[in-house]
């Protein structure tokens, strides 16, 4: 095999949760690119055939299930069903997130809860669902979305970094359980990436001026620039592929820097 065979995922199935739009989207179409059958969920049906549409626009035949991630019993119905439609699922992709910016004083436990909930054990549920079938499949990969909140703190995303650290350590204890099975379970860490959700974020003020906000975040990253979903893909498919099979237990930081960076001198 060439080293450039190594990346390819002809035939493999693969589970991208959250992959209706945004980065999860960007991953999913690049693991299709490279050869991969793609499964993806969401909560709603109003969005499932928005996506549909648009993975049909990118000619990708992408089979969509509506499912809640952090329902045990809905997860392993989604499995199933998979399985039927596709196959045995070689390659998991932990994507489905949420955030609430409030400072932590004014966080409800149930907002917190929620959060973690998404973030955190619903990579639980969806990855001990995969398991099993990577195990008698002799092996898959397993790709936790994180976040350089798995590393930093900031204001206002208590919840958001709490759940993020945990997943970091989850990606870590999959890897060490699971290993000798031939799983390889990694993570993926964004930097800021400029999708629909942040698009307010990055707007000029009404003088002109960029969003305060942006005018940070330019100036803590050493690419001076936002990330785009499609700056993830590479990062998808590497570590989707034989090529990354004794690689395990890491989370790769895809943030144009900004966790190498002290920042410059005022």
């Amino acid at each position: 095999m060439s080293i450039l065979d190594s990346f390819r995922l002809d035939g493999k199935v693969a589970l991208v949760t959250g992959a209706a739009y945004g980065i999860g989207f960007a991953m999913a179409k690049a693991l299709a690119q490279a050869g991969a059958k793609i499964a993806f969920n969401c909560r709603s049906q109003s969005n499932m055939d928005r996506a549909l549409a648009d993975y049909e626009k990118e000619g990708i035949d992408a089979r969509g299930y509506i499912c809640d991630v952090t329902d045990e019993a809905q997860i392993a119905q989604l499995v199933k069903d998979i399985e039927r439609d596709l196959g045995t699922i070689d390659i998991l992709i932990n994507n489905a997130g949420i955030i609430k910016r409030i400072p932590m004083l004014d966080t409800t436990c149930e907002e917190f809860r929620q959060v973690v909930d998404i973030d955190l054990v619903a990579p639980f549920i969806v990855s001990k669902a995969v398991i099993p079938g990577m195990i008698q499949k002799g092996g898959g990969k397993i790709i936790n979305i994180c976040s350089m909140m798995s590393e930093l703190g900031r204001e206002t995303v208590s919840a958001y970094a709490a759940a993020k650290g945990g997943l970091k350590m989850l990606t870590r204890n999959i890897a060490s359980e699971y290993g000798e099975f031939n799983i390889q379970c990694n993570g993926i860490g964004p930097g800021y990436i400029a999708t629909q959700q942040n698009a307010v974020l990055r707007e000029k003020q009404p003088d002109g001026t960029p969003h305060p906000f942006d005018s940070f975040i330019l100036a803590k990253t050493p690419a001076a620039r936002w990330g785009t979903p499609e700056d993830l893909a590479g990062a998808a498919v590497f570590l989707s592929s034989s090529a990354s099979d004794f690689i395990n237990g890491h989370v790769l930081y895809v943030d144009g820097g900004i966790l190498a960076y002290i920042g410059k001198q005022p």
